[in-house]
């Protein structure tokens, strides 16, 4: 079976909106670029190391029961975290990974972002956004 990874980059939406609207200079946004992130169609969420969380000042929202293959536990939860890949942009939650654990795109934001890993080529297919063969359904 294939492994698929991506490029990503992940920026502090707070910080997005201030620069925006003046508050801050844009050289001031949060953001970070990850290379060879894994696409785990394992996981729900989008997956961030504590290290990247910490650099990016990312608000914690709470803990959520999460299952992994080694049992079930609590992850802290933060919010307002951009993610931009493949020519698309979202908003998300993301989960916290101990220290030096590898980052993950998980089910939930390659669906909105329209974006299907292709295992055989170890790749991500960018579905169509618009016309019939649109993969956004209302």
């Amino acid at each position: 079976m294939g492994r698929v990874t991506a490029t990503i980059a992940v920026t502090n939406e707070v910080d997005k909106m201030l620069a925006e609207r003046g508050f801050i200079a844009t050289d001031q946004v949060r953001s970070i670029t990850l290379d060879n992130v894994l696409v785990d169609t394992g996981a729900t969420r989008l997956c961030l190391p504590e290290e990247i969380i910490a650099q990016l000042g990312l608000t914690l929202v709470g803990e959520i029961d999460g299952h992994t293959v080694i049992g079930s536990r609590k992850f802290r939860l933060f919010k307002n975290v951009s993610l931009a890949l493949a020519g698309r942009e979202g908003r998300y939650d993301c989960v916290e990974l101990p220290a030096g654990q590898e980052p993950l795109i998980g089910l939930i934001p390659l669906e909105d972002l329209g974006l299907e890993p292709d295992l055989k080529n170890q790749r991500l297919i960018v579905l169509p956004n618009e016309g019939n063969q649109s993969y956004i359904r209302v």
